[in-house]
């Protein structure tokens, strides 16, 4: 299972531009496949769900189709795939539904690892709910989640276990499965924040043990798309706030107002993209997606060992973190300039990175470098190659 870069590389029009887009953790760019899934649906003619006309029709057709895809993503349930606008957005909604139930003394269990869209909605609901929130630590300076901590973190009062399949600065791939089993055993509720780790490795929802796992379709060659995908019977239990007259039907009553149709159908042209970037994968689009995104994990596992070698041969460069398994997200510092300085000179020379929290409110506390700016951080897909890679050391190396 190999990755045939050119071609990868030559579908992406943004790449066009001779930048290394090293910024993938923040949103990637898209291929033309998804860029014309969008366009056609406008030129096709699309009207809102439920019309007795065609154009209505064709809007329906995309929503399931969206859902399918999704589903094949990720191993789920397409009639458990909840659409919104984004991560953030849709956990909120969940957050507001799910605690209805609790009451004061009930616990909920956040961990200090994960992106703020997975820690500040859990906390403000059960402040409303006069719930108790307890954290799980990183495991400093590594940036480990250990689970065995969880063992004296739930209890029969755990209601929510809240926790990130991938740290979206460090790249920690924590043991999820085996966090959702003690949750589970513990009676409580697992919800998954995907977001980072979908575009880096084959998912199974079922072997995560998620009870709800979030995604964003922007974050693997997609449209500004957010998703919670559950199983349909455990969404029958959840209750969101909803308008009288929209439907009671699951997954539709978790979405509020008109869905943005033609970017949904870039949703399924992105997974379609993401089914064939390994050529010689055959079967079904689901078997497709696993032996592409394998191919994909290696690739990007072989760029990183190198961009982590060539960062750590630069005097005055430190990395932070160096978790036992993580995608290919590094985090790092240049002695003497301000992480913003380093990558607008990155930009200068046409690389592009980010820098500062990156959302990562809770974990950067932890790191001591919250209110010092934050780090660098570079990000690589499956569309980056050895010369994205040699340009950002390159660049790095010149403010030595």
């Amino acid at each position: 299972m190999t990755l045939d870069l050119a071609s990868i590389r030559a579908a992406y029009p943004a790449l066009r531009d001779g930048y290394a887009y090293l910024d993938g953790a923040a949103g990637t760019q898209v291929p033309e496949s998804v860029i014309s899934a969008i366009a056609g649906a406008y030129e096709g003619g699309i009207g809102n769900v439920g019309g007795a006309f065609p154009a209505s029709d064709r809007s329906g057709a995309i929503v399931e189709d969206a859902r399918r895809a999704v589903a094949d993503l990720v191993g789920g349930d397409p009639r458990g795939v909840v659409l919104g606008p984004n991560m953030t957005t849709l956990t909120y909604r969940f957050s507001y539904a799910l605690s209805r139930t609790w009451r004061p003394g009930d616990e909920i269990v956040l961990s200090r690892l994960d992106h703020d869209a997975n820690v500040r909605p859990w906390v403000q609901a059960a402040e409303r709910a006069g719930a108790t929130v307890r954290w799980a630590e990183v495991d400093l300076p590594a940036g480990d989640l250990p689970a065995e901590q969880y063992d004296a973190l739930l209890g029969d009062r755990t209601r929510l276990v809240a926790v990130t399949a991938a740290s979206n600065i460090l790249g920690t791939m924590p043991d999820v499965a085996a966090i959702t089993k003690r949750a589970h055993d513990a009676g409580a509720l697992t919800y998954v924040d995907g977001v980072h780790a979908t575009p880096h490795t084959p998912i199974d929802v079922s072997a995560l043990g998620a009870d709800f796992y979030a995604t964003s379709a922007y974050k693997w060659s997609g449209p500004h798309i957010g998703t919670v995908v559950a199983a349909p019977s455990l969404l029958e239990t959840v209750q969101p706030d909803k308008l009288a007259s929209s439907t009671t039907e699951v997954p539709e009553r978790f979405e509020t107002g008109t869905a943005p149709f033609a970017d949904l159908a870039g949703v399924t042209a992105a997974v379609d993209h993401l089914a064939g970037l390994d050529s010689g994968a055959t079967g079904t689009r689901r078997q497709r997606i696993l032996a592409s995104m394998t191919a994909v994990e290696a690739h990007e596992q072989a760029e990183l060992a190198h961009l982590l070698d060539g960062l750590a041969a630069l005097p005055g460069v430190r990395l932070i973190g160096a978790p036992r398994r993580r995608t290919a997200t590094v985090y790092f510092t240049v002695d003497g300039h301000t992480p913003r300085a380093v990558a607008e000179h990155l930009a200068s020379r046409r690389v592009n990175v980010w820098n500062g929290h990156n959302y990562a409110w809770e974990l950067t506390a932890a790191l001591g470098i919250r209110d010092q700016g934050g780090a660098v951080r570079a990000g690589l897909v499956h569309y980056n190659d050895r010369s994205d890679v040699e340009r950002l050391l390159a660049a790095v190396s010149e403010l030595r």
